[in-house]
């Protein structure tokens, strides 16, 4: 296995921990919504996502100085930074927002199916800012389509405003996707997260104070959902996403992180007493099958391996 294919599979199992980290996270994100608003839940969870990111860079550069390595001493002063941070936490805030505005007026069987969509819209967008995108890809794209409705649509699609703003959502997590894809290269990853999330916790707070009414009780009741969501689904979660980025394309990132649909159904059954049918499994086992093909490197011809191999070398010089 040389170099770069090592790479792209750490990364791709750094994405399925991802994935099973916001599967779980269903669970929370439904019960910390019994106590508070949406906009107060993704403020305290981004607070708290920051809190932890700000410990590990702090960890970091301390690591470093000890042992004699050379601090970055740039901080946020980069025009990247600062341009993908904000630019990623508008869409993060308003795919978070809709999301869970959108949970309160419908299934959560839809908005599993809804919001998972963006496995779709990725590889469109894609195209217009030159990501070229396989008939593999694409396959692998019905693949995952086919397993995410057998496992989340369990009656009548309907379009109702909960739907809409769900697959509002849907569009937002794909514009993050391809956000971090374009960014994520240039920047450090943890510093690209703080302000990610710094970005989105303080429009959070806007909407929060603007349209809320938060109380101490309400906060210390959803305290252990936003513990969860804010230290493993955003702090971890998004951050191993930004890692993983920097190795993997797009539209394979975007089918993995599409596996979260299947572990909420396992937590959903653990953690809530949900039963699977036999449907719902071959779902399960569609979407895995959609993720493993995307994941196998087809043999190449001589000819296509020796254009590949100089197409490579053309990008990582452009690279450097």
């Amino acid at each position: 296995m040389n170099m770069q294919k090592r790479k792209e599979t750490q990364s791709a199992l750094l994405m399925i921990l991802t994935s099973v980290i916001w599967g779980f996270a269903f669970v929370f994100q439904r019960t910390g919504m019994e106590h508070i608003g949406p906009f107060a839940f993704n403020f305290f969870r981004c607070l708290l996502s920051l809190t932890f990111l700000l410990i590990v860079s702090t960890s970091f550069k301390l690591r470093n100085k000890r042992i004699g390595h050379k601090v970055d001493k740039s901080e946020f002063s980069s025009k990247s930074l600062i341009i993908g941070g904000v630019l990623a936490g508008i869409a993060l805030f308003l795919a978070m927002s809709t999301q869970q505005v959108g949970m309160v007026s419908t299934t959560a069987s839809k908005a599993g199916f809804i919001t998972t969509m963006y496995i779709v819209l990725v590889p469109i967008m894609g195209i217009f800012y030159g990501r070229k995108t396989t008939p593999k890809m694409w396959l692998c794209v019905a693949i995952a389509c086919i397993g995410i409705y057998m496992l989340s649509i369990k009656e009548g699609f309907a379009i109702e405003k909960g739907d809409f703003l769900v697959f509002l959502s849907a569009i937002f997590f794909a514009l993050q996707i391809v956000i971090i894809d374009i960014f994520a290269p240039r920047v450090d990853a943890i510093k690209l997260s703080m302000v990610e999330f710094m970005t989105s916790g303080l429009l959070s707070l806007v909407a929060m104070l603007a349209t809320e009414t938060t109380t101490l009780l309400g906060v210390k009741a959803a305290f252990v959902a936003i513990l969860y969501t804010g230290l493993l689904s955003s702090g971890v979660g998004f951050t191993l996403q930004i890692i993983a980025q920097k190795n993997l394309p797009p539209t394979i990132t975007s089918l993995i992180m599409s596996m979260e649909a299947g572990v909420s159904a396992v937590a959903g059954v653990l953690f809530l007493g949900e039963i699977l049918s036999s449907r719902e499994i071959v779902g399960c086992i569609v979407m895995v099958i959609s993720v493993l093909i995307a994941q196998v490197q087809l043999p190449l011809r001589k000819s296509k391996q020796v254009e590949e191999l100089g197409q490579n070398g053309e990008n990582r010089e452009l690279a450097q």
